[in-house]
């Protein structure tokens, strides 16, 4: 059976030009020339977003391709996802995310990649919606997410360092019934095998990621790839 992966981004990879935890996604990939397909639907596939993944994307890196569903240009979702190494799902509105998703059955080929061992992952929405639950500003203000793709047990918090009032937040809606999780800061990552957290990695010296639960909390090892 392939390993099933997933890399969670707090925040950092080719959309903050920190390109360290993208080349570790890529090298997780196994692949000497890794196919990658970029997800911009959270951004409401935001044209500079997708000319910013292509710029740090060239075809000596990887071979490239963008996957978008408010303008379809691909008809064979399920065949161009399934044959990727990695797909990297950006950020943006997870709500939205997961709606659009949703209607063209995207949820449910991701979870079918992910059983085939292609690596999913992303930054902030592109994180949060592999998860039960988490944090999301999807609304207008920090709420309670509820209905991720549930791929991965709990919730995620994204740039805990990175965003004021967040981790106020995050812990008043704990209290209110938001499932226990992890919180990420930007530039560091959460690796999965399975629904097993292998490690936490970070791009920058000084990153933490830490589990958050109402009965306490707990910091992760982060391995610095700085």
């Amino acid at each position: 059976m392939s390993t099933r992966r997933i890399v969670a981004l707090g925040g950092g990879g080719f959309s903050a030009d920190d390109p360290v935890l993208d080349d570790e996604i890529l090298r997780l990939s196994g692949a000497d020339d890794p196919a990658v397909c970029f997800v911009p639907t959270a951004s409401g596939d935001a044209e500079a977003y997708v000319e910013h993944f292509r710029a740090a994307y060239p075809r000596e890196r990887a071979r490239a391709s963008v996957l978008k569903l408010f303008w379809r240009e691909i008809d064979d979702l399920r065949g161009h996802l399934l044959a990727q190494d990695v797909i990297y799902v950006g950020g943006g509105n997870t709500a939205n995310l997961l709606a659009v998703w949703r209607v063209h059955g995207v949820d449910q080929i991701m979870r079918e990649a992910w059983d085939r061992g292609v690596l999913l992952c992303g930054s902030s929405a592109g994180a949060i919606c592999w998860f039960q639950d988490g944090l999301t500003d999807s609304y207008g203000g920090y709420r309670r997410l509820g209905d991720g793709l549930g791929i991965l047990e709990g919730g995620f918090c994204p740039h805990w360092d990175g965003e004021p009032g967040r981790q106020q937040r995050y812990r008043e809606e704990l209290a209110a019934g938001m499932l226990d999780g992890y919180a990420v800061d930007d530039r560091c990552a959460l690796r999965f095998e399975g629904t097993e957290l292998v490690e936490a990695i970070g791009s920058a010296p000084g990153v933490s990621a830490r589990w958050i639960g109402r009965d306490g909390e707990r910091s992760l090892a982060v391995r610095s790839l700085a």
